[in-house]
């Protein structure tokens, strides 16, 4: 995963943790990230590799929102586990 993929996983992972998952479109609008272009090509990469997923909200089919599946869930608490690990070590 490179640095544009992670900053896009972060953000899509704190959206979701705090309820407000975010849509495709906000996420292609965070040019603070990358260009539309390439935030569209990292999304495509992140759903390949099974770190988020589109999700719909009840019959409404037109808006994708993007959240973090399982497999970014057990990163996010690896991630979580070696921080601790440095911080004992420091």
């Amino acid at each position: 995963m490179d640095e544009t993929q992670r900053r896009l996983l972060e953000l899509i992972a704190i959206r979701h943790a705090s309820g407000n998952a975010i849509t495709v479109s906000e996420a292609m609008e965070a040019a603070f990230i990358a260009s539309p272009a390439t935030i569209h090509r990292k999304l495509d990469a992140l759903r390949e590799s099974g770190l988020i997923a589109p999700m719909f909200e009840g019959a409404n089919r037109r808006t994708k929102y993007l959240v973090p599946t399982q497999v970014a869930d057990q990163y996010f608490h690896k991630l979580g586990q070696l921080i601790q690990q440095a911080l004992k070590e420091a």
